[in-house]
């Protein structure tokens, strides 16, 4: 199937561009979404005609994406969720989860702008995509944790995994104290 892009799709072309698709992938995902028309000659004309006004439009919109952009890049939504004493998570964080920190923080981000890399199954803290527009995208970190403390000792660089390993050393050194102080009483006696 031949189609016009109607604004930038990623790794397919730019906007006015013929491209060949696959049949489902334009007739389920271009077309439906307003991202392509079917390349047939009245469709070409139309194309045309508009594409000063189309061209106009991606700029604004460009514009304003950057701005947003400017002040949500290199943000940290910090997301609370169970999790085991390893730091697995009960479940994982998804893109739905990402875009309700984000608006919660007073950004306007909805799921679909939000692109996870690798599934997010674990605490700590993990880098997101956040897709503005076709042309504009920003990263941002979600910080994983359990308790609002947590996630606060994690941003000031702690994993989990430092944190488990202290308190349990701090308890070894409790324990060990305490075996000294009955030893040495046991001496004295």
């Amino acid at each position: 199937m031949q189609v016009i892009l109607l604004q930038r799709v990623a790794k397919l072309g730019q906007m006015g561009d013929v491209v060949n698709v696959k049949d489902g992938y334009g007739r389920n995902y271009l077309l439906p979404q307003g991202k392509a028309l079917r390349a047939n000659e009245s469709n070409i004309k139309s194309f045309e005609a508009k594409k000063a006004q189309l061209e106009a439009n991606n700029l604004e919109t460009k514009k304003e994406a950057e701005a947003a952009g400017a002040k949500i890049d290199g943000q940290t939504f910090v997301i609370i969720r169970s999790a085991s004493d390893s730091g697995a998570l009960y479940g994982s964080v998804t893109t739905r989860d990402a875009a309700e920190a984000a608006t919660e923080a007073g950004f306007t981000v909805n799921r679909a702008q939000v692109v996870l890399d690798k599934p997010i199954k674990d605490l700590g803290i993990h880098t997101v995509s956040v897709v503005l527009h076709p042309e504009v995208t920003v990263k941002v970190q979600l910080n994983v944790a359990r308790s609002a403390e947590e996630a606060v000792l994690q941003a000031s660089g702690k994993s989990i995994q430092e944190l488990a390993a202290e308190a349990e050393a701090a308890a070894d050194f409790e324990i060990a104290e305490l075996f000294d102080d009955l030893g040495a009483a046991a001496q004295d006696d």
